[in-house]
């Protein structure tokens, strides 16, 4: 593999890691389960990285966050925030990024398969934290659905749009293009 694409992706996904802990820092306190920016830029880091980076991105966030570092919503850290309510959520992000970047990959980054993509890496990140928040608080699943779901489906529908909209800009920027399923280097770079 070539040593300029693994540095340019490298790069990427750090920065994507960095934005998804600066999106935890736009909280709307609502209840168990905040209105946070960070399954925006989980979605981005997923369309403009791929499965194995965008999933690297997120890993990489939460083991800030384990380790203690202030990433989490609010500010929060450590393993007490990792497995608490919000954990379902934060687990529902490393596997929607693979999911949302898997997707991606296939489809070449067709429009209306990277838009499908993000609607069912969102679905996937409620059913993995909804599912948490009811075990771990011990509420029915109605319950769960009221306090971890339903107050962000809005939100999540304007945040997918936006996190296409930002890819569609910033992938030309980037000089970031799929050739095969896989991340190609930038214009003019050498190659």
């Amino acid at each position: 593999m070539n040593e300029r694409l693994d540095l340019h992706k490298l790069v990427i996904a750090s920065l994507m890691a960095a934005l998804i802990a600066v999106g935890g820092y736009l909280v709307i306190p609502i209840g168990p389960v905040p209105i946070v920016l960070q399954n925006l830029f989980v979605l981005v880091a997923a369309l403009l990285l791929g499965s194995s980076w965008g999933s690297a991105a997120v890993a990489v966030y939460l083991l800030a966050g384990a380790v203690g570092l202030p990433v989490f919503a609010g500010g929060g850290g450590g393993l007490g925030h990792l497995f608490g309510p919000r954990g379902g959520y934060l687990f529902g992000f490393l596997a929607a990024a693979w999911l949302v970047g898997k997707i991606s990959e296939s489809s070449r980054q067709q429009p209306v398969a990277e838009i499908l993509a993000m609607i069912i890496g969102g679905l996937l990140i409620y059913v993995i934290g909804v599912t948490w928040l009811k075990t771990l608080l011990g509420i029915s699943f109605g319950k769960a659905l009221a306090v971890g779901m339903y107050p962000f489906i809005i939100g999540d529908i304007v945040k997918i749009g936006a996190a296409f909209t930002i890819v569609k800009s910033v992938r030309p920027l980037l000089g970031i293009a799929r050739r095969d399923g896989r991340l190609a280097t930038p214009a003019g770079s050498g190659q």
